[in-house]
């Protein structure tokens, strides 16, 4: 190749670069994490300190699924990156010499040209035409090797943020069981007898024979409620951060189907009431695990199961945003976290939240009420 054709090739060819900047995306993830350590400190003198720590657990979800899809990207852009400066190494190697060249020849020896002046003066039109060109191809490859080096040090420093990421997560959510526990300022709209709930248990073998038994389980009578959720139907927020897995109707690996929603959730979520609503029922039922049956205005039910963990009493009317519940497993270690950071099929949301609605006791598409992605 000609010096004036590889000029005007390194020219014109000039590389791809990704239109986000996933070391970018991945501070920003650390700051999240930042903010929501603070927040965690502050928890204790919130006046709704059940409000503020569900705020805090979410921040940190928010941040560490930020954080991995962050790392994800950069891991990724890395590789990219190290693919085209491998691809182009001859490339590079020559445009580094021509740029040595021009830098160290001193410019009445670079002017002078074999055929005499006119020759000199078409040599300086091109050396003029090209030399921005050139000066072009150098900084982007010093963009290129700068971002090399910045999303490595960005995952080797991953480890620390992370760290300090799940442990704050997790003493947050000791704090909310404390929390929970000593709340007194929910109002109650019925006592739950617990014979009478086992009584209704051990006689039941469907969900739907034990929501119609509901109303047995009080001591005495319900009180009437005036909610009404109607104007949100379809737009209410899913009780979890996840995607959803099954829709109302489809068949699951067992070919079982059942008229609910599947939502993959990570280990350890928080479940959250995503409406104000009574408390009907907490606890194990069936083969449905841990569940909780949420009723947001008369004749309305939300049921959420497959919980590790189910927070409040029957009879409480909850607040919007309530927790009322976690999810099972276990939270993964740090380094299993870097190493599946370039994984970017979701094979981290390892649980299974299942939500079903039943309307006068009869179920109806969970999609019908909750704004859900129609991707999945």
């Amino acid at each position: 190749m000609t010096l004036r054709a590889f000029l005007l090739a390194l020219l014109f060819a000039a590389p791809v670069h990704a239109q986000t900047d996933p070391s970018t995306s991945a501070l920003n993830a650390a700051q999240m994490l930042e903010e929501a350590s603070v927040a965690l400190t502050e928890a204790d003198s919130a006046r709704d300190r059940v409000r503020a720590l569900t705020e805090t657990i979410q921040a940190y979800e928010a941040g560490l699924t930020a954080m991995r899809e962050g790392l994800r990207r950069a891991a990724t852009r890395e590789a990219q990156l190290g693919a085209e400066l491998r691809s182009r190494e001859d490339e590079i190697a020559q445009l580094l010499g021509v740029l040595q060249t021009i830098e160290t020849t001193a410019p009445p020896v670079l002017m002078l040209h074999p055929s005499g002046p006119l020759g000199s003066a078409r040599a300086g039109m091109m050396l003029s035409e090209v030399t921005p060109g050139l000066n072009a191809r150098a900084r982007e490859l010093a963009h290129d090797l700068q971002e090399v080096q910045t999303l490595r040090q960005l995952q080797q420093s991953a480890a620390d943020t992370l760290t300090e990421g799940l442990t704050g997560v997790q003493t947050a959510r000791t704090q909310l069981s404390t929390a929970i526990a000593d709340r007194t300022d929910l109002p109650v709209r019925f006592v739950e007898d617990p014979i009478r709930t086992a009584i209704l248990i051990s006689s039941t073998e469907t969900l739907e024979g034990f929501a119609s038994g509901l109303s047995e389980i009080s001591e005495g009578g319900i009180a009437d409620t005036n909610a009404d959720i109607s104007q949100r139907k379809g737009e209410v927020a899913l009780p979890a951060q996840g995607v959803v897995l099954l829709r109302a109707g489809e068949t699951d690996a067992a070919g079982v189907k059942r008229p609910g929603v599947v939502l993959g959730t990570r280990p350890r979520a928080i479940v959250t009431s995503p409406t104000a609503a009574t408390i009907r029922y907490r606890g194990p039922l069936l083969d449905l695990g841990n569940l909780v049956i949420l009723e947001p205005q008369p004749g309305l039910l939300f049921v959420f199961s497959g919980l590790q963990e189910v927070y409040g009493n029957p009879g409480q009317v909850i607040p919007e945003g309530t927790p009322v519940g976690l999810m099972p497993g276990e939270t993964p270690e740090i380094g299993a976290i870097l190493s599946t950071s370039s994984d970017g099929t979701g094979t981290d949301r390892s649980e299974t939240l299942y939500i079903e609605v039943r309307q006068d006791n009869s179920p109806v598409d969970p999609e019908s009420w909750f704004r859900t992605s129609k991707d999945g």
